[in-house]
């Protein structure tokens, strides 16, 4: 099994990023694949293909000469900034530390240069928001009863077991294999907790934010939990469980995050023919004060978890016969997923900088005092703008894949 040396009790001295950076240098090369060790070179290793992007870089399908397997490479630039370097490290460090737990993609092992650090992970068949554009269609609740059972388990694994939080939760980051196993994937701005908290303001993608995290009571001392995560949950699931995404009618990252803010959550049709238990779970994940949102105990104690662990029902079948049929041609209208569309727009990018953040907060609090000035709620100050059809001034343009502000410890 791939391993890394440990690091060294969490002091002040020792939590500098090049001396983490040197222990994983020692290990550079070694990887284990099918329960066999092996000293390996990249030059060992034979490009196949793109497999897409993610937080901290892209992922490619690569041959692995001496053991004749497939795997998936997330590459990884070091451009010597530290914060980067703290995201590569955070990412690297939660999959080695995580080959226990069976709904996170397992590490296989890692190359580091002075230019690249790569991470070979198991190759996945793909993301659940890669499936919902391959199918063009709802995916259906027993399929979704197995994501959500597989999605908290892992973000129950990474709290009980590393005091992690993810922090990016959403489609893109949750992947199937051939078999039929889900797993979580890409953590490269997950935080460590601190008194169960989150202490850092690292971004994601504001499509599946919580409100606590848009819109804190105080944005320089950031004070939320893993409750933000389920929020993000319950975002995927409404996504996936219509195949449309909540949000869709927004052009940019201001317009969702007010969006967030004013509006009522989301939740499923009531005409739907969705269950009461996956409604109700629904309905709880995306519960605004993140005071009432359950933690993870209670999601796991849930009665459409509970039956959905207990089904017998087959990932892997489903989605070899869902995908037999040729995809459908896209449409203007069809609207998969947030990642693609926000990807797609030149005012917005995939992940929300904590900059916009930023200015989103100030430009709330300037419309607070506006409210309170005319003893008008907040709310419906809001809404007003968006009745009026305006929006907040779009964030500055920026890469495909920002790298986003990350605390590493």
């Amino acid at each position: 099994m791939f391993s890394i040396p440990a690091f060294p009790p969490r002091t002040p001295q020792v939590t500098d990023t090049e001396n983490r950076m040197r222990e994983v240098y020692k290990v550079s090369g070694k990887l284990s694949v099918d329960g066999k060790e092996y000293k390996s070179s990249i030059d060992e290793l034979q490009h196949l293909g793109e497999l897409g992007s993610g937080t901290c870089g892209h992922v490619v399908k690569m041959l692995h000469k001496p053991s004749s397997a497939v795997i998936a490479v997330k590459q990884m630039r070091r451009s010597g900034n530290s914060e980067e370097t703290k995201r590569i490290l955070m990412d690297l460090d939660v999959v080695v530390r995580s080959h226990d737990c069976p709904y996170i993609v397992r590490c296989l092992g890692c190359f580091v240069t002075d230019a690249d650090v790569w991470i070979c992970m198991e190759l996945m068949a793909s993301c659940f928001d890669k499936l919902l554009k391959r199918l063009g269609a709802p995916i259906p609740e027993t399929i979704l009863g197995k994501v959500t059972v597989a999605t908290v388990s892992a973000l129950s694994y990474l709290k009980e077991t590393h005091g992690v939080i993810h922090r990016d939760v959403k489609p893109s980051n949750i992947l199937l294999d051939e078999r039929g196993n889900v797993k979580l994937c890409d953590f490269g701005i997950s935080g460590r907790l601190v008194d169960s908290k989150a202490k850092t303001r690292s971004a994601g993608c504001a499509a599946y934010m919580a409100p606590e995290r848009i819109d804190p009571p105080d944005p320089t001392r950031p004070d939320y939990d893993i409750r933000a995560d389920v929020w993000s949950l319950g975002i995927s699931l409404v996504e996936l469980a219509t195949g449309v995404f909540p949000y869709r009618d927004c052009q940019n990252d201001f317009e969702v995050l007010t969006r967030v803010i004013a509006d009522d959550p989301p939740k499923l049709p009531e005409d739907s023919n969705f269950s009461p238990e996956f409604k109700s779970f629904v309905s709880q994940c995306l519960t605004k004060n993140y005071r009432q949102r359950p933690k993870y105990v209670k999601l796991l104690e849930h009665p459409f978890v509970v039956k959905s662990s207990r089904s017998g029902v087959s990932v892997g079948a489903w989605t070899i016969d869902a995908c037999a049929s040729p995809p459908p041609p896209p449409t203007p209208a069809r609207r998969v997923s947030a990642d693609n569309r926000w990807r797609a727009s030149p005012a917005s990018s995939g992940n929300t900088s904590p900059i916009v953040l930023q200015r989103f907060y100030h430009q709330n609090q300037q419309r607070r005092s506006r409210v309170d000035l005319h003893s008008t709620p907040r709310h419906r100050s809001l809404s007003r703008e968006h009745s009026a059809g305006r929006s907040p001034d779009p964030p500055p343009r920026t890469n495909r894949h920002p790298m986003l502000g990350h605390d590493g410890d």
